[in-house]
């Protein structure tokens, strides 16, 4: 499954859709034909903005149906990751106590956690700056490589002001994460 954002232009104004490809299937006939799925964001803009409000309009249709889409984006990639079956989702009380999140480790490495939420913050400046954070995985494939370069400057500081140990940290749990949702489909 690939999410894609979408614009058309009907009567002057730009409409904004998510199209999420789902694969090929063979129609009637015998032939291969895309199986896709549009919905529509219900934005839109005039093509040719006349005033400083129609420019304002068009600016603000923009920021909404790229927060939209990156919503969309994150739902389906929870969706194919399998996330319905996360240990959030685990409805057995002894078990959960068994998944003690804060007391068995915000509590232990704040500083550490805050460090590691920086850099997410700053990566995402870095390949993203005019969207919400996010995790990009199409730039994000190489975990254990990327772990191992920082982990040799670790001590260290990067230029971007984050050190080497909370990137090896994030890569860390970028990896673990990927590992979870493999093993969870």
């Amino acid at each position: 499954m690939k999410l894609n954002l979408r614009t058309q232009i009907v009567k002057g104004k730009m409409y904004f859709y998510t199209d999420v490809f789902l694969g090929y299937y063979i129609d009637k006939n015998g032939n291969k034909k895309a199986k896709r799925q549009r919905k529509s964001m219900g934005l839109s803009y005039a093509v040719k903005p006349k005033n400083s409000f129609e420019r304002k309009e068009k600016k603000e249709a923009i920021r909404l149906a790229n927060e939209i889409f990156l919503k969309r984006e994150t739902e389906l990639q929870s969706y194919k990751a399998g996330l319905q079956k996360s240990y959030f989702a685990e409805t057995d009380k002894d078990k959960r106590k068994q998944i003690p999140i804060y007391t068995g480790v915000l509590k232990y490495f704040p500083d550490a956690i805050c460090e590691v939420a920086k850099c997410s913050y700053e990566g995402n400046q870095q390949h993203h700056p005019d969207k919400p954070l996010h995790w990009d995985r199409e730039k994000s494939k190489d975990e254990l490589d990327a772990l191992m370069r920082h982990l040799i400057q670790v001590g260290e500081t990067d230029t971007d002001g984050i050190k080497h140990s909370a990137k090896v940290a994030w890569r860390a749990l970028a990896n673990l994460q990927k590992e979870i949702e493999n093993d969870i489909q």
